[in-house]
């Protein structure tokens, strides 16, 4: 497996489930230009395409929205600890003579 097969497969299953369509071996083989072979051989390639299928499975599900806020208040708890520490840097940069 190279990383331009596993780019194509990581783009082409969010291309489909925003044009509404299922995430399947056959549409991401026609929307990634990979051989079928190819999809089947590589195991990681099948994982992306799984995890494709399990987040959208999951993504209207209570427990599926319960993990995606979790996931979402980490994000933002992790950037707004970065940004206190940005601003604290600036202000000890700027009481520097």
């Amino acid at each position: 497996m190279t990383s331009d097969q596993a780019a194509r497969v990581e783009q082409a299953c969010p291309d489909l489930l925003r044009d509404g369509q299922p995430v399947t071996i056959a549409a991401v083989t026609a929307r990634s230009g990979l051989a079928r072979f190819t999809l089947y051989r590589h195991t990681e390639l099948r994982a992306v395409i799984e995890e494709h299928r399990r987040r959208h499975r999951d993504a209207f599900t209570l427990t599926g929205l319960a993990v995606q806020i979790d996931q979402l208040r980490t994000g933002l708890e992790a950037l707004a600890a970065k940004v206190r520490r940005h601003e604290e840097q600036l202000r000890h940069h700027n009481r520097r003579p």
